[in-house]
């Protein structure tokens, strides 16, 4: 039977900045790149200094490997019509605020960044998206490679050796068939339990590191604490808009102004979504489908 575990991105903020827990984040990073991945050191930057902040807000990571590679780890609960270009953005500032001054460009570290995102982000199906820099010629259809000198040198094969490199895991997305290490991982990172049959690196660790039940008085209170937000805040948009929203609809009705009623919810619904909202939160709160949802919010 499995056993309550703290959610990833508390552990993210809270537990997995120490040296001790570094076993979890390298399990799942390996699991995740395919590759032995051993974890230098924490780095701080602006976005992952340790102040309070909600559950539905980003929250970030920054790591070094062995091999110097920096690897930002970001968790988003809540929706960002804009979050691509957030991550650009991201990556961007981690590759500028590294380069020390008066050197060449050559001494650029190589990025990756991670993003596990509980919300539906973009159309695509999938649940794993992996994103490279790649130069394919116009004419010729070839890729642009890297001579001998230059891969010697750079220590990779390709431009998109150098360039940084995107992962967006999209939890909600997965269907809860583990068929390999890495869906073992999204299993937990989307239920917050790890089943007993599974071997995933650093699962282990999680299970044993992330348990409630193993946090001390502190962490729990904290812990609990952080749920009790979970709560409130969806207490509260549930009320705001729940309300506004049977307001609207009522008078609408008694209006007949049908049109207008379809207007003013589809205003309400795009609001909705620019405030952090999915469709399927907007749903439970309106009774609207989803499909209609995104029908009414399509234009």
């Amino acid at each position: 039977m499995s056993r309550k575990l703290v959610s990833f991105d508390w552990a993210v903020k809270r537990l997995l900045r120490s040296k001790v827990n570094f076993g979890v984040l390298e399990g799942f990073l390996s699991e995740l790149l395919k590759d032995d991945i051993q974890i230098q050191d924490v780095l701080e930057s602006e976005s992952n200094k340790d102040i309070r902040e909600q559950h539905l807000t980003r929250v970030d990571l920054l790591v070094k490997n062995r091999d110097g590679i920096l690897i930002i780890i970001e968790v988003q609960a809540d929706r960002q019509d804009d979050y691509l270009h957030r991550i650009l953005y991201g990556v961007s500032k981690c590759v500028v605020d590294n380069l020390p001054q008066g050197v060449s460009y050559e001494q650029i570290r190589k990025v990756i960044s991670v993003s596990v995102v509980y919300f539906n982000l973009g159309s695509g199906n999938d649940y794993v998206y992996h994103g490279t820099t790649r130069f394919s010629g116009l004419h010729l259809h070839d890729e642009l490679r890297l001579d001998d000198e230059q891969r010697q040198a750079y220590g990779v094969q390709t431009p998109a050796g150098i360039y940084p490199e995107y992962y967006l895991l999209k939890i909600n997305n997965f269907d809860d068939i583990a068929r390999d290490g890495l869906d073992e991982w999204i299993y937990f990172l989307k239920n917050e339990s790890i089943k007993p049959e599974f071997s995933a690196k650093g699962l282990a660790e999680a299970n044993e590191r992330l348990a409630v039940l193993k946090l001390d008085d502190q962490e729990r209170r904290e812990y609990e604490s952080w749920e009790m937000e979970l709560h409130q805040r969806a207490s509260m948009v549930k009320s705001h808009y729940g309300r506004g929203f049977r307001n609207g609809h009522d008078e609408g009705r008694e209006e007949g102004l049908e049109e207008g009623w379809e207007n003013a919810t589809a205003e309400l619904v795009r609001n909705m979504l620019k405030n952090g909202m999915s469709a399927e939160q907007i749903s439970l709160v309106t009774g609207l489908s989803v499909d209609k949802i995104r029908v009414m919010t399509a234009a």
